[in-house]
């Protein structure tokens, strides 16, 4: 499958889980590096004093972006919310790195690290601090709560790919691909090479980082295990106007955002024993309504990280 045709695939909008009109961030496009693409949006409760929680959330690994949840869930909390920008693996193709997926989970640590070390300035709490995304954004974020979870409170993924393992993937998803140019080559050339590779996907893929102390996860899928016919889409006109459709729902698309995906995750975090948490439609989680009920609670709980 082309890289293009992928690509369009893992872009979808996460409507559910981004704001419709996002407020003015509290400061906007910090830096935490010196590429362009090291950045991050802070938004901070305007009520209360602090310190306050604070859920990172990723954005595009393959296309920098920055992808704003709604801060509405998460205010009334006290609880701040940073979208984060990181270099991409178009940056490390360009760059001709050996490792693209690098760029991205190096960026992923170094922007946790960043928020923790100047948490003060912004009136944060660095003792509790979430990370999530969507789709492509949940990798990072479940790197870095397998690899330091000492920094890191809880971890949120929605609708995501946990995984750049070639031969996992086809395990849990049988036919998708999924994760190029992740590891330097095609889909294809990456499952031929799998063996050669393995030392590259246990450095950086999560499901081979899990361990007991993993910082808790919770997967959330808005699709079951079976592909539905069609799915409900909210279309906006040039007016603002916004619609709801019916729309078919592709094989690509399901495929790449399957709950198979989290749940082979869990079966591995299970048995490392971890603590990880999988939602979708009539497979509710016991203690949480859902992923934005998980993170409340988590950031919210009396006792934090020492």
């Amino acid at each position: 499958m082309k890289f293009c045709l992928l690509f369009a695939a893992l872009a979808l909008a996460v409507t559910s889980a981004r704001a419709a009109n996002p407020p003015e961030p509290t400061q906007a496009d910090v830096p935490y590096g010196v590429h362009p693409h090291q950045l991050i949006d802070i938004h901070v409760p305007p009520k209360g004093e602090g310190p306050f929680p604070a859920l990172l959330w990723f954005g595009g690994i393959w296309k920098a972006s920055k992808h704003a949840v709604d801060v509405n869930r998460f205010f009334p909390h006290g609880i701040a919310v940073i979208a984060v920008e990181v270099r991409t693996m178009e940056d490390a193709t360009r760059d001709k790195a050996a490792e693209p997926i690098s760029y991205v989970l190096e960026d992923a640590m170094s922007a946790v690290k960043f928020v923790v070390e100047n948490a003060e300035k912004w009136k944060l709490d660095p003792k509790r601090i979430a990370l999530g995304g969507g789709s492509q954004g949940a990798l990072p974020a479940l790197y870095v709560g397998c690899k330091a979870p000492e920094l890191v409170t809880c971890i949120a993924a929605y609708r995501c790919q946990p995984t750049i393992d070639p031969k996992r993937m086809q395990e849990w998803v049988p036919g998708v691909q999924w994760g190029a140019p992740a590891l330097g080559c095609s889909f294809e050339e990456s499952l031929k090479r799998r063996d050669e590779l393995l030392p590259v996907i246990k450095k950086w893929s999560p499901d081979w980082l899990l361990h007991k102390n993993a910082t808790p996860m919770y997967f959330e899928n808005e699709w079951g295990m079976t592909k539905p016919d069609d799915i409900v889409e909210t279309k906006v006109d040039s007016s603002g106007k916004k619609t709801k459709v019916r729309t078919p729902l592709t094989q690509n698309n399901y495929d790449v955002h399957s709950p198979a995906w989290a749940v082979g995750f869990q079966k591995l975090a299970l048995a490392a024993g971890a603590t990880c948490y999988v939602k979708y439609p009539g497979h509710p989680t016991e203690g949480y309504d859902d992923i934005w009920n998980f993170i409340v609670k988590q950031l919210t709980a009396k006792t934090s990280k020492p």
